[in-house]
């Protein structure tokens, strides 16, 4: 709180909204942002103006980078003119890609409610400012009308779907790879059903880990945190149907998951292509189009499938490494600790993950219910830091589960002023530090270069 909003929370904990302090304005929009990765619902963080807005900056430019709607309400220079530590907050939230809709006096309501319309519609981070002298300002007897409802995505053509359709159905080796929107859209259910329509083998990126019902045909993560023998089976496929997942160049191993021949067919809601390599693109809900397109296809594979001919191969993939308890230099090994972590954490476990060199042990070798118990702030915009504020948000999400907080040294240590909020709100929470004493993503790419 500070003076740009102060007059807005006392008006919002007036009518009943719930307000969760963090310590420092950088943990406000990943507090909101990491409640809404864990419940789906739309959270407003708040900062005051000017310091306390830009201060908010890293987790807006990661709120907008990972498509996660998050309302910022702040304060803002007086709609009579700048003063002068005013800074042009509008053109600073344009650079990161949020927009700014500012409230007036005139039609406050409705300024606000096309605001959570976009952010919400465009799945991205949002502002709405309040000029300081319109605070304070006498607020006009404003209709209540009924919240505009989202425009749902259009089906891609009939023709566009037939010959999908028949690219699918004509594969010898179809390989079908779930992103996080697959997951948001709650797709799992009706890929599984193509997948067997198909004898496809299935794989991930790791935010859509386990979104398929059925494992037993599943190669696990996609991209750098899977295993080389899943790796080397998805490499074989001949067509992949990507369904919700943008194609990162984490997810691709750096252009190594998918062979040169094969044909890529993307499901997504963006406007285009996401990637590339992928040669053919259908623009739609990741659920309505895999159900658009399930029901064009044979109700049962084909002899001899892909996944019945690899089930042995699937099956007989060899474990992760176990680690050999302590290193070289006598510290933990971090595959050991990672082990005997999966074992020894409470099952309902929320997972936060923060950014930094550490990123993947807990992706790697813990299980997660689902998509939903597994959430990785800051990879986005690259940042690392933003866990604990995320843990802030996760748990106020899930308060009946353990939020599980995996951070660094290094990620710890900048974001150490909400630790205060984690202790104060969190009701079971466990935080988990892997300690290099070191910013070791920096040691181990620029120490090899002799930097």
């Amino acid at each position: 709180m500070g003076n740009g909003n102060a007059h807005f929370l006392d008006a919002a904990e007036a009518v009943g909204m719930k307000f969760t302090a963090v310590r420092h304005e950088g943990g406000a929009v990943p507090a909101a942002d990491a409640y809404y990765r864990v419940s789906g619902k739309l959270a407003a963080a708040t900062t005051t103006y000017g310091a306390g807005f830009s201060n908010a900056i890293t987790g807006l430019a990661e709120a907008v980078q990972a498509q996660i709607p998050v309302l910022l309400v702040t304060g803002d220079a007086p709609a009579a003119g700048r003063r002068s530590w005013d800074v042009d907050q509008t053109a600073i939230a344009a650079a990161v890609g949020a927009p700014t809709f500012t409230v007036t006096t005139e039609d406050p309501t409705d300024i606000t409610r096309r605001a959570i319309a976009h952010a919400l519609q465009h799945r991205t981070a949002v502002v709405l400012a309040v000029p300081y002298d319109v605070a304070t300002a006498p607020a006009p007897e404003e209709q209540a009308l009924p919240f505009p409802s989202l425009e749902p995505t259009a089906l891609p053509g009939a023709h566009q779907l037939t010959v999908a359709a028949s690219l699918l159905s004509a594969a010898k080796r179809p390989l079908i790879l779930a992103g996080r929107g697959a997951h948001l859209a709650g797709a799992g259910e009706e890929l599984q059903v193509v997948a067997d329509k198909l004898g496809a083998l299935t794989c991930g990126t790791v935010l859509a880990r386990g979104l398929l019902p059925s494992q037993d045909s599943d190669l696990g993560i996609a991209g750098g945190f899977g295993t080389e023998g899943a790796a080397e089976i998805m490499a074989e496929a001949d067509v992949v149907l990507v369904v919700g997942a943008r194609l990162t160049q984490f997810t691709m191993r750096f252009g190594a998951l998918i062979r040169e021949s094969a044909h890529v067919l993307q499901i997504d809601t963006a406007e285009g292509p996401t990637h590339p390599r992928v040669d053919s693109f259908l623009q739609g809900d990741a659920r309505a189009t895999t159900e658009a397109l399930s029901r064009l296809l044979p109700d049962h594979p084909p002899a001899g499938s892909w996944r019945a001919a690899s089930a042995r191969r699937v099956a007989a993939l060899p474990r992760r490494p176990l680690g050999n308890g302590t290193a070289p230099d006598g510290r933990m090994d971090p595959r050991s600790v990672a082990v005997a972590l999966d074992d020894i954490l409470p099952r309902d476990r929320i997972v936060v993950q923060d950014g930094g060199h550490f990123i993947g042990w807990a992706p790697m070798y813990w299980e997660v219910a689902g998509p939903h118990a597994l959430h990785m702030v800051g990879t986005a915009y690259q940042s690392i830091g933003l866990g604990l504020a995320s843990t802030v948000g996760a748990a106020v999400a899930a308060p009946a589960a353990t939020t599980v907080l995996v951070t660094g040294d290094g990620g710890l240590l900048m974001a150490l002023a909400d630790l205060e909020s984690v202790v104060r709100t969190v009701r079971r929470g466990v935080i988990v530090v892997f300690n290099d004493a070191a910013y070791g993503a920096e040691i181990h790419q620029y120490a090899s270069q002799g930097v």
